[in-house]
């Protein structure tokens, strides 16, 4: 079995953060997305990846490489466009040849893995797959209907009036007649082919098509508030360790994961908290379900729920950051006029002054 990943699309609603960093890269509880799904398929004895890639492929390929780091295999597969996961299916059939795979998309993050999932596959006699998670606005996702036998009677891409709270998640598992699917559907009103008429062709045709309805927690992480979620769910998960050094004067508790080469001086952090390598905290508080990612200051500033990334300088800020996600190599200090409050999304490379 072999694993595509779909690592491709603009990110637009992340912008500005995904104006200079691919949305798969934006770091949960300090790791990429994309990493947790390439470990994700992994940790299911999959050992060759394909990863479907756009725009942003230089930078996908030059921090993800050729997968050792994991003990796979990656092959990039370009796709000229966003022209629809289905189609995304189409241009890989070389690289995914007659074996069965499984589909993910890179800017999801699942609970408990997909392990489950490619041996409930791999054990039945099914011709797909799919995830399905019951959400309460069912409208921003591909939606499945069920009949009375719990079977799949119907997939609608976004419907404006869904008959069914099932959406599908972004995880697939097919066999090889998904590719008769791809060549038969046409483009949708989007000008994609959508992976929702694919499966419904197979349902059509007298395919088996399984839907497994997942019961733990998912998140797709499009915007910057599901960001935040993922990151909270990902960190309640995280076993806490401590690798770098905590001074005498500063407070910690047991909830918290501070990486090797992290200092904390004369701070206090509340877990579940995550301080990246060589980041350093100097007079700080920092609350529960906050993740600093390497080489960052803090110095002078309360933050909480909030996601910072790699060598921002955060000081001398006289109120609390909350919910906020911050890009890379940012700046924030503290000017002459003091606000209230801080809600904050800054994009990558930016250097902001607070009145």
């Amino acid at each position: 079995m072999k694993g595509l990943v779909l690592s491709g699309g603009k990110g637009t609603r992340l912008y500005p953060i995904t104006y200079t960093r691919a949305k798969q890269l934006v770091p949960v509880a300090n790791k990429p997305v994309l990493f947790r799904v390439i470990e994700s398929i992994r940790d299911a004895d999959i050992e060759e990846i394909g990863i479907v890639v756009g725009n942003t492929a230089a930078e996908i390929q030059e921090v993800v490489g050729d997968g050792s780091r994991w003990g796979v295999r990656i092959t990039y597969i370009p796709q000229e466009a966003p022209l629809g996961l289905a189609h995304a299916v189409k241009i890989s059939q070389d690289f995914l040849g007659d074996n069965n795979f499984v589909m993910f998309l890179g800017d999801n993050v699942i609970q408990g893995g997909i392990s489950k999932l490619i041996r409930d596959f791999e054990t039945n006699a099914y011709n797909a797959q799919v995830v399905l998670k019951k959400v309460s606005e069912p409208q921003h996702y591909g939606v499945a209907e069920l009949d009375e036998h719990e079977r799949i009677r119907r997939l609608v891409e976004k419907p404006r009036q869904p008959q069914s709270d099932l959406a599908l998640v972004g995880i697939y598992m097919f066999d090889p007649n998904i590719f008769q699917a791809v060549q038969a559907i046409k483009p949708s009103w989007r000008g994609e082919l959508e992976i929702t008429d694919a499966i419904q062709w197979l349902v059509e045709n007298g395919f088996d098509v399984h839907p497994y309805v997942h019961k733990g927690w998912w998140i797709d992480t499009g915007k910057p508030i599901d960001m935040l979620e993922a990151n909270n769910r990902v960190l309640l998960e995280i076993v806490p360790n401590v690798a770098g050094y905590i001074d005498r004067d500063s407070d910690v508790d047991a909830r918290v994961t501070i990486e090797a080469g992290a200092e904390v001086i004369n701070s206090v952090v509340r877990g579940p908290t995550i301080i990246g390598s060589n980041s350093r905290l100097i007079n700080a508080y920092v609350g529960p379900f906050t993740s600093i990612y390497h080489d960052c200051l803090l110095e002078n500033v309360e933050i909480e729920h909030s996601i910072v990334m790699e060598q921002c300088t955060l000081k001398n800020i006289p109120n609390r950051i909350e919910d906020s996600l911050i890009g890379r190599n940012v700046e924030i200090s503290h000017s002459a006029i003091k606000p209230r409050a801080y809600k904050l999304t800054i994009g990558d490379n930016s250097q902001l002054g607070l009145l």
